[in-house]
């Protein structure tokens, strides 16, 4: 971090104006003056920058709702062209012909609006009244509003692909990663903003990275079950040349193997004793996780049902937020005492054991 603010900054009730550049913190949420919008007090200026880092991450798991919705309603070619629905038509027209569907692809493309403006006032907030967490997080409130204009050029592509899955497997793989960063954001904005520090042993960092990887994995065997199901978003849209029983199985085995990784978190995170917080975040993704597997197994053994496969789209997307909480959970950027600082927890005999020691 380039510019930490001061260890304690002063609460403040935000009914005064405050002094330019002078940090406070009002609702669990710090924020610094900022030379505009000099009449925004501590208070008003912290429920703006919930208000906006919340929408940001709820808007970046509803797209993928909707465009769950998209697909399993064959509205995927609802408007055959973009931006505009029809040739020389924005918005869509109701005929007898398309029905409902461009309706349905269009409030998908209308939530990418409503997102673009999210991600772009986050960015505006942090830079205004957050520049003190430092350039990184500067840097990571950039990403939203850069991976939604991506989002939207790809979905050109893929509608002018007639849905070809080769791009509908990337076009849904960005969010989830646009999720994970904007759970990150959430958690950084309540969180210190002092230097970045490990709650926990470097093997156990390690573990969680691998588990983002393999929860990646998760989902991208995820597309390839849907690129080859009976899904397609139209009926005329070309599906992956693969067995969607084998490409399940291996599905499901990947799931396995990330339960196994983290049953082993959860048990390491118990017997260091560590930081509330980090085993907080560890028993959310166990219980996101579960539902998960659950809804997964059954929609495979129903049939696949439509009501299920979008409870399963909105699963995938509360996974990506709880692997990143969990992440983030390992750190903290508070400041600690200088004698307890470098601890992270006791061992049996009451020892104290440092992110360098590592397990013992």
């Amino acid at each position: 971090m380039t510019a930490p603010s001061p260890a304690d900054p002063a609460p403040a009730s935000g009914s005064d104006t405050s002094p330019e550049g002078a940090v406070e913190v009002a609702g669990g949420v710090s924020t610094q003056a900022a030379s505009v919008l000099t009449g925004l007090g501590a208070a008003a200026r912290s429920r703006i920058a919930k208000v906006v880092f919340w929408g940001n991450l709820l808007c970046q798991m509803g797209i993928i709702v909707t465009g769950g919705v998209v697909r399993l309603t064959g509205s995927g070619l609802g408007c055959s062209t973009w931006p505009n629905c029809e040739p020389g038509t924005f918005t869509p027209e109701l005929t007898m012909a398309a029905g409902i569907h461009p309706f349905i692809e269009f409030g998908n493309r209308a939530l990418t609006g409503v997102l673009s403006v999210f991600s772009f006032a986050l960015l505006l907030v942090a830079f205004l009244w957050l520049r003190h967490k430092g350039s990184g997080f500067l840097a990571l409130a950039a990403v939203p509003l850069i991976g939604t204009g991506v989002q939207a050029i790809v979905g050109a592509v893929v509608v002018w692909m007639d849905l070809h899955p080769g791009m509908v497997s990337p076009h849904f793989l960005i969010s989830p990663i646009l999720v994970a960063l904007s759970a990150v954001l959430v958690v950084r904005l309540y969180g210190g903003d002092g230097e970045r520090h490990s709650l926990v042993p470097a093997a156990l960092r390690w573990m969680v990275a691998a588990m983002a990887a393999l929860g990646f994995l998760v989902l991208v065997l995820g597309t390839l079950v849907t690129g080859s199901g009976p899904h397609a978003g139209d009926p005329d849209s070309p599906r992956l040349p693969l067995d969607p029983r084998t490409i399940s199985w291996l599905h499901a085995d990947a799931v396995m193997l990330f339960c196994g990784l983290l049953v082993g978190l959860l048990i390491a995170l118990h017997l260091i004793r560590t930081a509330r917080p980090a085993r907080h975040a560890a028993w959310g993704l166990v219980i996101v996780t579960l539902l998960q597997a659950g809804i997964g197994y059954l929609q495979y053994f129903t049939g696949l049902p439509e009501i299920l496969v979008g409870a399963h789209m909105l699963g995938a997307a509360l996974f990506a937020a709880a692997i990143a909480w969990c992440g983030a959970a390992l750190y903290s950027w508070r400041p600690a005492a200088p004698d307890e600082s470098a601890v992270i927890a006791l061992d049996a005999d009451g020892t104290p054991i440092t992110a360098q020691d590592g397990p013992r």
